[in-house]
């Protein structure tokens, strides 16, 4: 038997479960199949939320230690793992209650088990209570995995990934990372507030490779004295049990190294999840790097397919395939709009945060644009030296010529909260003078962004020109 349903969406994560609502709102009838027993995704399950729920302890933990200097001390915390656990699973498990709630309010019909093609209208269900569904449109929303390194260079029972870390099954006196990205960096620090000795490993020049280095100068400033070691230009070789502990191989200018840790966790990105999909059974075509390729509206090769989130290209961020989701159902019932986002916003919730949206320096000057720079440091900013946080910075990019926004970036406590003004600004086409004169209330580290338009132009009241 083939049941019918006017649109599937495969995968209920950020990016599927907002097309599946969006669609349901502008009347078409909308099932979810998803392959884990709740809708959210893994951001909500095992990533996103739980990362934010142990950076929210760790950040703590290292407030507590610092606060010392402000003549307030605490004892040593305790920390009950179990019970830590608990409280995490407990947040993770309301959100996807909530999800779940908005679904049946809104008559979208959830699924669960795996949908695989057979056709460009029908995809049976493996696991599920419906064995084949047929379709007038498909959104493919199956997100992402974590990547892994080559069993050669190191074997899968020598190293955990980013799910596995969050599990937190235990606190290992030493810890290697490897990976120097946004996702290493933040677990590193949570396990390393936890009590872990964090060493991360690398490859590149820089810490968060390809972010601007005015932002992560700062940031590795910090990691140096919270983790036990960073290791930059630094390449994994390999890997090999020795009783329950791991021996990484890995060479540094030239020099080989020989490393024991209690546990090794493998963030080197992510990779997406459009295989065993039975895509060639469509006219969906996916590139070499395994994302399917979509049109400005997210529509596939195959007219009556779209794709949206991690599946369907970079940025890997949830924001941005919540947005596409919107598009894509609005494009089904032929509604205007497409995604062509000026800026959207990237966070790194670290210690400091590290927050930026639109261009960057780096690739302002690739594209030969004649720009202007203004930076304001965070510690002149009364609110970060009161926090006891003034090592950030502010930075805007402007047009030389027309003065417009093409960029911010900003490393600072709560800087993933400031970064929203600067993604409107940039999606509104302003201009230097626009957020120069906008009144920021004082005080606050967002009068930083106010400072550092001020001083694009060199016309900053608390920096000297």
């Amino acid at each position: 038997m083939t049941e019918e349903t006017q649109l599937l969406v495969v995968g209920g994560g950020p990016g599927g479960y907002v097309a599946a609502f969006k669609a349901a709102d502008l009347g078409i009838e909308t099932t979810i199949v998803e392959v884990a027993p709740v809708l959210g995704g893994v951001c909500l399950r095992q990533g996103c939320i739980p990362s934010k729920a142990l950076l929210h302890v760790g950040h703590l933990i290292n407030h507590a230690a610092e606060a010392e200097t402000f003549g307030v001390t605490f004892d040593k915390p305790r920390i009950d793992i179990e019970q830590l656990r608990g409280w995490m699973q407990g947040i993770v498990d309301k959100l996807c209650g909530g999800i779940n709630t908005l679904a049946k309010k809104r008559n979208v019909r959830v699924i669960h088990g795996k949908a695989i093609f057979e056709d460009s209208r029908t995809v049976r269900i493996e696991g599920g209570d419906v064995a084949r569904l047929g379709f007038k449109h498909a959104i493919i929303a199956t997100g992402s995995r974590p990547a892994r390194l080559p069993e050669s260079i190191i074997p899968a029972d020598c190293c955990i990934d980013s799910t596995t870390a969050l599990a937190l099954q235990d606190i290992p006196e030493t810890l290697a990372v490897v990976g120097g990205g946004y996702i290493g960096l933040e677990l590193g620090q949570v396990y390393a507030a936890l009590g872990s000795k964090v060493t991360v490993i690398e490859m590149l020049p820089q810490l968060l490779p390809g972010t601007d280095a005015d932002l992560a100068r700062p940031l590795a400033a910090r990691l140096k004295k919270e983790f036990e070691a960073i290791h930059t230009t630094a390449k994994l070789e390999g890997a090999r049990k020795i009783d329950e502990d791991v021996e990484l191989t890995f060479t540094k200018g030239g020099k080989e190294e020989k490393q024991i840790f209690k546990r090794v966790l493998v963030s080197v990105g992510r990779t997406p999840n459009s295989n065993n999909l039975g895509l060639d059974n469509t006219k969906v075509r996916v590139n070499e790097h395994g994302f399917i390729e979509v049109d400005a509206r997210r529509r596939t090769a195959d007219e009556c397919i779209f794709a949206i989130g991690d599946v369907a290209g970079e940025p890997m961020l949830a924001h941005k395939a919540s947005r596409e989701g919107i598009v894509a159902a609005r494009a089904i019932v032929d509604q205007p709009g497409v995604f062509n986002p000026k800026a959207i916003p990237a966070i790194v919730y670290t210690s400091p945060e590290v927050a930026w949206c639109g261009l960057t320096e780096t690739q302002a000057k690739e594209q030969g644009l004649e720009i202007r720079i203004g930076k304001f440091p965070w510690g002149a900013s009364g609110r970060a030296v009161t926090m006891g946080r003034p090592e950030g910075t502010t930075k805007i990019i402007a047009d030389a010529n027309t003065r417009r926004l093409l960029g911010v970036g900003i490393v600072g406590e709560h800087a993933g909260d400031l970064i929203a003004e600067a993604a409107l600004a940039i999606e509104m086409g302003a201009r230097v003078e626009d957020l120069a004169a906008t009144i920021h209330p004082h005080p606050t580290t967002s009068e930083t962004i106010m400072e550092a338009a001020e001083s694009v132009f060199g016309k900053a009241i608390h920096s000297a020109r």
